[in-house]
């Protein structure tokens, strides 16, 4: 599984969250909402540094996990983080990765 952080999306991390350089945001399944991956569960995001991540992703020395206890609700896919100017917030968007062949 691999974390992917649009430029857009860090930048509203950065100014709507007050993160900074050394931060930590673990990305996890709420039970509520639905999501192309998941019935009944939606993701939801944490300031708190990670304890067995499986996942993770830096930008600009702030850095995004997956904790190895939640890499269920992704069901094989790999998560991207974008920017949805519309409404102003972060959405994301899951895609299986490319088999290499």
């Amino acid at each position: 599984m691999n974390i992917h952080i649009s430029k857009a999306a860090l930048t509203w991390f950065k100014e709507e969250v007050g993160l900074d350089t050394g931060n930590y945001v673990r990305f996890y399944p709420m039970i509520y909402g639905n999501s192309p991956v998941q019935e009944n569960f939606s993701l939801g995001f944490s300031i708190e540094a990670p304890v067995d991540a499986i996942a993770s992703s830096e930008a600009e020395g702030i850095h995004f996990y997956v904790e190895e206890t939640d890499v269920w609700y992704f069901n094989g896919h790999d998560l991207y983080v974008e920017f949805n100017e519309a409404m102003d917030e972060v959405e994301y968007q899951y895609k299986l990765p490319k088999i290499k062949g």
